[in-house]
C-alpha cells in the first residue's frame, strides 16, 4: 500500500488543498495531511484550528488522516 505525505502550513485549509488531498486519495492507499507547527511564524489560525478545519473538510475520505508535526519534514516522514 503506497502512502502519500501532504505537508504544509494549511493556514487556512483551502478548496485547493481539499482538491489535492481528494485526488491523492484515489491514487494512494493512505494519505497523511501533515500540518507544520513553526515556532517562528505567527499563523492566522492556531494549530488546533487548522487541524479541525482540515479534518472537517476531509471527513468521509477514509484513507486520509490529519496530523501535526514539529521540526524537519524528513523527520516527520521517517516517523510516519
Amino acid at each position: 500500500m503506497a502512502h502519500a505525505l501532504f505537508p504544509g502550513s494549511f493556514d487556512p485549509f483551502t478548496n485547493g488543498h481539499l482538491d489535492l488531498a481528494t485526488r491523492a486519495a484515489t491514487l494512494f492507499g493512505k494519505v497523511t495531511v501533515a500540518i507544520g507547527r513553526h515556532a517562528t511564524r505567527d499563523p492566522m489560525f492556531s494549530l488546533e484550528e487548522r487541524i479541525e478545519m482540515a479534518s472537517e473538510a476531509l471527513r468521509g475520505i477514509y484513507v486520509v488522516e490529519v496530523t501535526a508535526f514539529d521540526g524537519l519534514l524528513v523527520d516527520a516522514a521517517k516517523e510516519l
